[in-house]
């Protein structure tokens, strides 16, 4: 079975003092010592389009939620959530993303001055190992945290019967229900942040890599779009290898089509000896292809070396950057992009650096590596336990303030709330200009 490690701040005598002599040297946020900020709104949270369905579906949920803890909870829908947190993440697979989600739990409860729960750390090795651990210490008030995967978080879900609470790392929303609320950078924030930005009358073109990524922004766009003032006008993927990425952009923009067309109206102009076809047929001459593409907008949904190998090869098929907004979504929230000259003045869904600096800072300086990009989600997790220990929370108490439209947090990456026992996030608008990503919103 996976072993304990307990994290106690009161206990760890030499990282608290290390800890202190970092801040001391290191920029701190003004709001670091706060352990989690609540803004309670008196109208539901505006999210422009999604807003109106999503609360319906969100109030029917949470009709549903409150008859299940009222004929099953009854014996623990009144039980104060205990002050002892399991943390569980897998010991061999994904090791290192393990290490850094620890690394954040430990850093916030330092950073933010938490001295009202315990961290308990269980690594399982399979199934069978994490059902013997909840076996073992599920029961009511016990919140638990972690999981990478689906099938982990679906056997958790299991033990939702016992009055616990559940943060989940996993991706799947599909999972997300009763005690299991989903923690997670989902690509459905970005595509809500960009349909809200885009000018009404837009024409959307997507060009999305054949993995899980790509193919599931290809499968929520449409129901996002639909509701929104712009028309999704095409959709071409290309393969991850990139073997046939030329192919795809010549598709996209009907690079051929075009190209046809020029030479048809070169043709017509060779044919004729007045001035002003002459100048015409020079003029021409100059370009690849006739007319503009079709779209206005192009969302490309890639990352790593494969954006810095598509972006340049657009231009060269004529979808030009100085014509067509190039579009990205929160995978691009990297400074390694912000200095690819066919991204100059690219968009993309995020939020500024600048929040999270002091945390990256400290981060390094303690852990010698940088964190990885999800390693925020814990540090903000933190600040909402907190909360919820320090006012002595019950069971349906935490069911209200989660599924309450009306509360959102604010962390790291901008404030947050719960839809369908799923984080949703709202996300600035970023413009990429000489090695920068500035907020445009």
């Amino acid at each position: 079975m996976g072993v304990d490690i307990i994290y106690n701040p009161f206990s760890k005598v030499i990282i608290v003092i290390t800890f202190i002599f970092i801040v001391s040297c290191t920029p701190v946020n003004n709001h670091s010592s706060e352990k989690v900020s609540i803004t309670n709104y008196s109208t539901k949270p505006q999210i422009n389009f999604l807003d109106k369905k999503q609360i319906q579906k969100k109030t029917t949920k949470q009709k549903s939620k409150d008859l299940v803890v009222q004929k099953s909870f009854d014996e623990f829908a009144n039980q104060n959530l205990l002050n002892k947190i399991e943390i569980i993440l897998p010991r061999y697979t994904n090791e290192n993303i393990t290490k850094h989600l620890i690394n954040s739990f430990e850093l916030s409860i330092y950073k933010k001055e938490i001295d009202n729960t315990i961290l308990n750390i269980n690594r399982y090795t399979d199934l069978k190992d994490l059902e013997n651990i909840l076996n073992l210490k599920a029961k009511p008030g016990k919140i638990f945290i972690g999981t990478l995967n689906i099938n982990a978080t679906k056997l958790i879900k299991q033990y939702c019967s016992k009055g616990i609470l559940f943060f989940s790392f996993a991706f799947d929303k599909s999972i997300a229900d009763e005690c299991v609320y989903l923690i997670n950078f989902f690509p459905e924030d970005d595509l809500h942040a960009l349909f809200n930005f885009f000018p009404a009358d837009s024409k959307i073109a997507l060009l999305y890599p054949e993995n899980f990524y790509g193919h599931n922004i290809n499968k929520i766009i449409d129901p996002i779009a639909s509701k929104s003032k712009s028309l999704i006008i095409n959709k071409v993927a290309y393969k991850e290898d990139l073997t046939n990425a030329r192919d795809s952009i010549k598709e996209l923009g009907k690079y051929e089509l075009r190209r046809h067309e020029l030479e048809r109206q070169k043709k017509i102009l060779k044919n004729k000896n007045d001035e002003i076809s002459k100048k015409a047929l020079k003029k021409i001459k100059k370009y690849e292809t006739a007319g503009n593409v079709d779209f206005t907008h192009l969302i490309l949904p890639d990352y790593s070396i494969r954006l810095l190998e598509i972006a340049p090869l657009l231009p060269f098929y004529d979808v030009d950057p100085n014509k067509i907004q190039f579009v990205g979504t929160g995978v691009w929230d990297d400074t390694i992009f912000f200095n690819e000259p066919s991204l100059q003045g690219a968009i993309f869904s995020g939020i500024e650096e600048e929040k999270r600096k002091d945390f990256f800072s400290d981060y390094e300086y303690i852990y010698q590596e940088k964190p990885i990009r999800t390693a925020t989600i814990p540090y903000d997790l933190m600040g909402i336990i907190s909360y919820i220990i320090d006012n002595k929370m019950t069971v349906r108490d935490v069911y209200k303030l989660l599924d309450d439209g009306n509360i959102k947090f604010d962390g790291i990456d901008g404030k947050f709330f719960f839809i369908n026992n799923s984080i949703f996030r709202e996300l600035d608008i970023l413009k990429i200009n000489n090695g920068r990503a500035n907020k445009l919103n």
